[in-house]
């Protein structure tokens, strides 16, 4: 009788379940992750524990003025933005005052001294067309641009307005009434351009620029 030899099993080495992690891409099976399951959470944790942190300070089970936690900070992010609008708002228009507070704007009887220029009349913004002997001025283009209203510098509230100018010349004080109809892009806020006749009744025109007081009417 032959006698068989029972060979020992050897034994395998156990290994690990593998972890799966459920997709979302179509598939209905679970795909076993790379690493261990401690490390696919390192990625989240800091976002777990600020969740768990802010549920901590505003339950969702709980309700806020009435309502559940998701309106309550629907309505506070609204609030928010409407009051951060306003600032803003508040902001520009505050800024706007500053630049147009201290301009020689038609709200007074202030005077004012600046330069008076004189420049080769035409067609000016206002739409009205002038003549080198016109009782005319264009005022500088930082007034008038403050004033303007809308698109259309014809319709300039400044356009049409009376300007009194006056300058001792010598000792003796010479005044004229001008009318706005042009913008002057190269004067500073309180000068003055106007047609060379009216230079001329207050100034030598050899002297091409001098300081001029003037006023609203």
């Amino acid at each position: 009788m032959t006698t068989i030899e029972r060979i020992p099993k050897e034994e395998i080495p156990k290994e690990p379940p593998p972890v799966y992690a459920h997709t979302t891409a179509g598939a209905d099976w679970d795909v076993p992750l790379k690493g261990s399951l401690k490390e696919s959470r390192c990625g989240v944790g800091a976002g777990a524990t600020l969740l768990s942190r802010f549920d901590r300070i505003l339950p969702p089970h709980k309700r806020y003025l009435g309502r559940s936690r998701r309106t309550f900070l629907i309505i506070l992010a609204v609030v928010f933005v409407c009051i951060l609008a306003l600032i803003i708002g508040l902001a520009v228009g505050l800024s706007h005052k500053s630049k147009t507070r201290n301009l020689p704007l038609p709200t007074g009887a202030q005077t004012y001294t600046g330069d008076l220029t004189y420049y080769g009349t035409g067609l000016g913004a206002c739409g009205i067309d002038s003549t080198d002997n016109d009782p005319i001025v264009a005022i500088s283009h930082f007034v008038f641009d403050a004033a303007q209203k809308g698109s259309d510098p014809n319709a300039n509230p400044l356009c049409g307005r009376k300007i009194r100018a006056q300058r001792n010349d010598n000792g003796v004080m010479k005044s004229i009434d001008l009318t706005v109809v042009d913008r002057c892009t190269g004067c500073q806020p309180d000068d003055l351009d106007v047609s060379p006749a009216m230079f001329a009744e207050l100034a030598d025109p050899a002297l091409g620029r001098v300081k001029v007081t003037w006023a609203w009417l």
